[in-house]
């Protein structure tokens, strides 16, 4: 028998409204669903289909995990592991992939929202701003995982563009030792946002270099927080910006001619 598929699907950052539809589909068609219920609300299950088995991945190893996916793909034509996000960050993808490829199991990815990105439209945040800054970096600091050489948030600091600090809320130390040496200023912007698009759980923290530890210490946000350090934090609220050419009327681009007048 020709096993079935297993489907990586980013569940997105919280709210279960934020799968793409493909993922919806995929989780109302699935014999098998595998979610990260410490990560994953369980109301993404809602579309699940009736005699669906389902399980809960949050205490089980990668070994675990391959198992229960491998035996579900022998059963079931279309078998879905729920991610939290996009399952592309730090999502563990080719380690959970390479046991299923030596299985001969065939594996899909289904992209997904990223908490970075549901953290700055929570917080109605740009990443990029022309002439302030047009680089993001999706990074962490070093925990119990160490960084690659060059990979320091010192070293990717220097670049002064957007940092989006994935898995750092308890290091937050570490963070601002890291942008200080870097040679940001103590009064440079900061946000923190607590389960991003989470009905009803979502927190939005503002801060400075200075004050976002302890302001995130008060709040007891203690886990599952974006960290965002950017040049454009607070743009909203600036008086004058450089706008975009886009849509500039003296600027021409292949729908539109620029205008002189």
């Amino acid at each position: 028998m020709t096993p079935g598929t297993v489907w990586i699907v980013g569940a997105g950052p919280g709210d279960p409204e934020l799968i793409t539809v493909k993922g919806r589909d995929l989780v109302a068609r699935a014999g098998a669903i595998l979610f990260a219920g410490s990560l994953v609300s369980a109301a993404a299950l809602r579309w699940a289909p009736a005699g669906c088995e389902i399980a809960d991945s949050k205490d089980m190893t990668l070994e675990a995990i391959s198992a229960w996916l491998i035996g579900q793909a022998a059963r079931h034509t279309t078998v879905v592991r729920l991610q939290t996000g996009d399952p592309a960050l730090y999502g563990a993808l080719i380690e959970l992939v390479q046991p299923l490829d030596a299985a001969g199991v065939p594996v899909a990815v289904v992209p997904g929202v990223s908490s970075a990105m549901a953290s700055a439209a929570a917080a109605v945040e740009s990443f990029t701003l022309p002439e302030v800054t047009q680089t993001t970096i999706f990074t962490r600091v070093e925990g119990r995982t160490p960084m690659p050489a060059g990979e320091s948030l010192r070293e990717l600091a220097a670049h002064r563009c957007t940092l989006c600090i994935f898995l750092s809320i308890t290091l937050l130390h570490k963070v601002e030792a890291g942008l200080r040496e870097a040679g940001w200023p103590a009064d440079a912007p900061m946000l923190v946002v607590h389960k991003a698009s989470w009905p009803g759980e979502e927190r939005i923290v503002r801060g400075t270099l200075a004050t976002i530890k302890q302001q995130c210490r008060e709040a007891g946000i203690v886990s599952q927080a974006m960290v965002i350090a950017s040049p454009a934090l607070g743009a909203r609220a600036w008086p004058d910006l450089t706008k975009s050419k886009l849509y500039d009327a003296a600027f021409t681009h292949r729908f539109r001619k620029a205008s002189t007048t």
